[in-house]
């Protein structure tokens, strides 16, 4: 709420836990003044738990939420990316703007229970069912943002480039026929999402892959860019096969591609970046763009694992994305993050820094909290003056939590946690959610409900 004052007896402030933090919010929903070692003083409200900045989620496919759980079976003799890829199309080529409407309003009261606050929405659904425009070309676009606007959640769509099947491709497959835009088509959506005025609504631009925007077609939307502060974002170096394309049509890999032909700066973020040399990690580096690593959807599409340590030493800025939305949750994204560098690499405790930060958890969630706000297109996120004012309260009696002594407590949080662990949610600050509950989950779950049973018949075939 415009004016309100917040008291926490602990909070994660400026990368520690300190105590007895005040917390005022302006007329304008951002944080106006915040002050460690303040007694609780008259008229602020005092938060039941200690408090945590919220993330952005940088990197989503919301109708791929009605997706999720029904393509965990194999009937012939290999499975992988591209063979569920061609099984999501399926699903791609059949959800209308109302049902869209749904699916995203379910998947972001989800984000919310997940201790995200803002989501980056990677949009490249556009069209009718064949391919033809609707009368208002933007009509999925503006059912993701009712959804968002129904539950509360900060929202940034991206609408994507998308017209090429491939690297030696010039147009794209019949089961692509929806995605299908160009640069200006991008850039007047973009136009006109910001030109909208809604609340916690802003757009960016995105690619979606040097496989699906060629060189000429990302060109022209640069230029249409030009000077402007947004963010662009691409799917890059995902998956192997990527990779041997790429080489094979230009002579270099994807990430070398772009530093040395496209000069990415600070607005672009990269997504995946799942294949990587030390090379391409200090180009990258020397750009000034970031990453978005998406753990429980690179482990659910076996695309592999990143070299974090890489990364993390490069010092280039790090999100995280739910992207296919398997997980909805930012504690067990930094979990699978962790945990798959263990499994690849046969030791622990892979991401901390020893001297300087050896919380692993720590230092893994201070990394996706100082990459949160270029995502999304913003100057600043977290608990600082400026930023909105997005925070989560955590259940000091959660599993995992309860006798934990304040030094560990986010190391108790994201390994060794389970269920709910937040009290509430806010944005801007607003109680989204407490306890776990949204005012209107019941109409949301049961909307959703419906259109599940309409896509699938009850069958997930």
């Amino acid at each position: 709420m415009s004016g309100a004052r917040y008291w926490a007896a602990e909070a994660w402030l400026d990368g520690r836990w300190q105590r007895e933090v005040l917390l005022e919010v302006g007329a304008d929903g951002h944080w106006s003044r915040i002050t460690a070692g303040v007694p609780l003083p008259e008229g602020a409200v005092q938060l039941e738990g200690p408090v945590l900045p919220s993330l952005v989620d940088a990197h989503s496919h919301a109708f791929q939420r009605a997706f999720a759980g029904l393509a965990e079976r194999r009937d012939s003799e290999s499975d992988d990316f591209w063979s569920w890829r061609d099984r999501m199309y399926g699903v791609a080529l059949r959800i209308t703007p109302e049902q869209l409407k749904s699916i995203g309003a379910q998947l972001y009261l989800e984000l919310l229970r997940g201790g995200y606050t803002q989501v980056c929405e990677f949009h490249y659904l556009q069209h009718r069912e064949d391919g033809t425009a609707y009368e208002d070309e933007l009509a999925m676009a503006w059912a993701l943002a009712e959804a968002a606007e129904q539950v509360g959640m900060g929202l940034t769509l991206l609408p994507v480039l998308y017209a090429h099947a491939g690297f030696q491709q010039p147009a794209l497959r019949p089961d692509q026929r929806r995605f299908a835009t160009d640069a200006d088509w991008i850039w007047n959506a973009r136009s006109r999402l910001n030109a909208a005025g809604r609340p916690l609504l802003n757009a960016g631009v995105a690619l979606h892959s040097l496989r699906a925007a060629h060189g000429d077609d990302i060109r022209r939307l640069q230029a249409l860019v030009g000077d402007t502060d947004l963010p662009i974002h691409i799917h890059i170096s995902e998956q192997q096969q990527e990779v041997r394309d790429c080489l094979a049509a230009t002579g270099q890999r994807p990430m070398q591609w772009l530093c040395n032909e496209l000069r990415p700066d600070a607005r672009w973020q990269l997504v995946h970046a799942t294949h990587s040399t030390p090379a391409e990690i200090e180009q990258v580096a020397a750009s000034g763009a970031g990453i978005v690593i998406c753990p429980g959807t690179e482990a659910n599409l076996g695309d592999g694992l990143c070299d974090l340590p890489g990364w993390l030493k490069a010092g280039v800025p790090i999100s995280l994305g739910s992207d296919s939305h398997v997980t909805r949750d930012w504690v067990e994204e930094l979990r699978w993050l962790e945990y798959g560098q263990r499994l690849g690499l046969q030791r622990r405790n892979v991401a901390s820094a020893p001297g300087a930060r050896p919380s692993s958890a720590e230092r893994l969630f201070e990394a996706a909290l100082a990459g949160s706000a270029a995502p999304a297109g913003f100057s600043a996120w977290g608990l600082r003056v400026g930023a909105r004012a997005d925070f989560l309260v955590l259940d000091p009696q959660a599993s995992g939590q309860l006798g934990v002594p304040v030094t560990h407590r986010l190391d108790a949080l994201i390994f060794g946690g389970q269920g709910q662990v937040l009290r509430q949610v806010f944005v801007a600050g607003h109680c989204r959610l407490e306890q776990g509950r949204h005012a209107a989950q019941a109409r949301v779950s049961a909307d959703f409900d419906v259109v599940m049973q309409t896509l699938w018949g009850g069958s997930g075939e």
